[in-house]
């Protein structure tokens, strides 16, 4: 979910300040730096080309073309000598680093929102535990109806259900992070006394973002924010007359 972001974004709002977890892309591999006579004949003394930058950029520029390309013809029309294309490297310098069209997305992906970010993510914790879900809630709502978010985040959902291994990365590294925040805003709640004691967060989340993604995969209707709060509602107060 989009939880590991907007939770920066809610938090932002509530507090004053913009908090997320930055997390730098490590680059792996390296580019050629020039073939043998090139460097034979360099000048005495001169400083080498730094192959890590290089390769650094090539991967930023790599991620940039796969999230546009995705969000402009879609994720069956994306191809590896397309993403190749518009970043201006090889094909051969993607399969290097990744086997799939879909691992380079995922990575891309990933990376967009470790770059957003600037802090240690946490939810909103006002002491109104309604109102700081449903703030969060209405965040979650605006970044999947954003379509450059949209666009790459459903093609990895999609893909995941094919591909069980990438799929398996999916929940690891993208789901489950965010859906961590919830639990641990609904255990300090709990905490609190704001939640009943025998309230299991991990359960209790799934109230909030399941139906949230559920309408948004299947659009089965308009996802909004007086959805989002109705959730909130829902999660908190039942269905059943009290």
């Amino acid at each position: 979910m989009a939880e590991r972001r907007t939770a920066s974004k809610a938090a932002s709002k509530a507090e004053g300040k913009t908090e997320g977890k930055a997390v730098s892309g490590a680059a792996s591999g390296s580019a050629a730096v020039g073939d043998a006579a090139g460097r034979a004949g360099a000048k005495p003394g001169a400083k080498a080309p730094d192959a890590s930058r290089r390769s650094e950029r090539s991967r930023r520029a790599i991620y940039e073309a796969a999230l546009t390309l995705v969000g402009e013809a879609g994720y069956g029309r994306t191809t590896i000598e397309g993403i190749a294309a518009r970043a201006g490297v090889g094909k051969q310098t993607i399969y290097r680093w990744w086997p799939s069209k879909a691992e380079v997305l995922l990575e891309a992906f990933l990376d967009r929102g470790e770059r957003a970010a600037a802090g240690e993510a946490v939810l909103p914790d006002t002491g109104d535990l309604e109102a700081d879900l449903k703030q969060v809630l209405r965040a979650t709502v605006d970044e999947l109806t954003d379509p450059g978010f949209e666009a790459p985040y459903r093609a990895l959902a999609a893909e995941g259900v094919i591909d069980a291994e990438l799929g398996a990365r999916f929940v690891t590294r993208l789901l489950e992070p965010g859906l961590q925040l919830y639990v641990d805003r609904l255990g300090a709640a709990r905490d609190a006394g704001q939640v009943a004691p025998g309230v299991d967060p991990r359960i209790a989340v799934e109230l909030l973002v399941g139906p949230l993604t559920h309408r948004w995969l299947l659009r089965t209707l308009p996802l909004t924010h007086a959805y989002a709060d109705s959730l909130v509602d829902y999660a908190l107060r039942g269905i059943v007359p009290r």
